[in-house]
């Protein structure tokens, strides 16, 4: 590698530094402001009002993240979350692979039809007061299937599914239907197997939106008790009434315990609750990051 460093003209060397710097530059970007919730989330509010506080806590202390997991508006809040991104995700890869699959056969009749009038939706949308209007006619506004059934399909993911489908040769396809196979048996044994890599990125893409989702939340739900995390955590974001009410609500009648835990500053209850928003998403990446730039490339571009 040292000595391929070498070889390169003085304009590729040039570039090459040009391409780490940007790249470092981006990096830290994003990883210092995450540090700076990092110390703030483990550092005593009442400490953090003094500021001075960048990258590493002054005064450590856990009260923030036990003020976050023994409220019970939390609690609720990440079981929502938690539900609707585990069965969101899971509904919406495997309808989303399925419409994929039927979508990507030539014979289909209609397929270009079907195609335009999915790729249609990618430019236009009704708006949102008729979109409130469809929600409120299926009755799913403010219960807990509208954060599930309406993004079961997405035009993009659809599109990234099909690009990745029409890759895998028709022989396999073709020598399942002479063993007797259906078509959902190909869908399933053969298919589904081969295309781990885009259903990986997808699964990603979808869960991150699920987990991310406050909007949702917040336009078409009235009740508290089926708020997500995200939800409540832009409302603490915008709303210091919020901050207030939450505090009150874990303190109970006990002014005493009250005027402890408004020790716990605004700001460090909103980044402890944003660390813990983030985290799962963070745990999961690893996991599935050897999937994600594969499944990408080969999903969006067809030869």
């Amino acid at each position: 590698m040292g000595n391929e460093f070498y070889k390169l003209t003085a304009g590729e060397k040039l570039f090459k530094f040009i391409n780490y710097a940007i790249i470092i530059l981006l990096c830290l970007s994003i990883i210092l402001p995450f540090l700076n919730i990092f110390a703030l989330s483990f550092n005593s509010g009442k400490d953090a009002e003094r500021g001075g506080i960048s990258f590493w806590p002054r005064m450590w202390t856990l009260e923030n993240y036990e003020q976050v997991f023994t409220s019970s508006n939390i609690g609720k809040a990440f079981a929502i979350s938690l539900f609707r991104t585990v069965l969101g995700t899971a509904a919406g890869v495997f309808l989303t692979a399925m419409a994929a699959y039927a979508l990507k056969s030539k014979t289909l009749p209609g397929v270009r039809f079907f195609t335009m009038m999915i790729f249609f939706t990618m430019l236009f949308s009704g708006g949102i007061i008729p979109y409130y209007m469809l929600l409120s006619n299926l009755h799913l506004t403010n219960t807990i299937w509208v954060y599930v059934l309406p993004s079961l399909y997405s035009a993009w993911n659809l599109i990234i599914v099909r690009t990745f489908f029409q890759q895998i040769g028709i022989s396999l396809e073709e020598a399942a239907r002479i063993d007797g196979c259906s078509d959902f048996g190909i869908f399933m044994k053969i298919i589904m197997p081969l295309s781990k890599p885009v259903l990986a990125t997808i699964s990603l893409f979808t869960a991150v939106g699920h987990w991310n989702d406050w909007f949702t939340g917040s336009f078409f739900v009235r009740s508290a008790e089926l708020r997500p995390l995200s939800t409540l955590l832009q409302e603490m974001l915008t709303k210091q009434d919020a901050i207030r009410q939450y505090l009150m609500t874990a303190a109970g009648s006990n002014q005493q315990e009250l005027l402890a835990k408004i020790q716990l500053t605004g700001d460090s209850l909103k980044m402890a609750t944003i660390m813990v928003v983030v985290a799962p998403i963070i745990c999961v990446y690893p996991f599935i990051q050897k999937y994600f730039a594969k499944g990408a490339m080969i999903g969006s571009v067809k030869e």
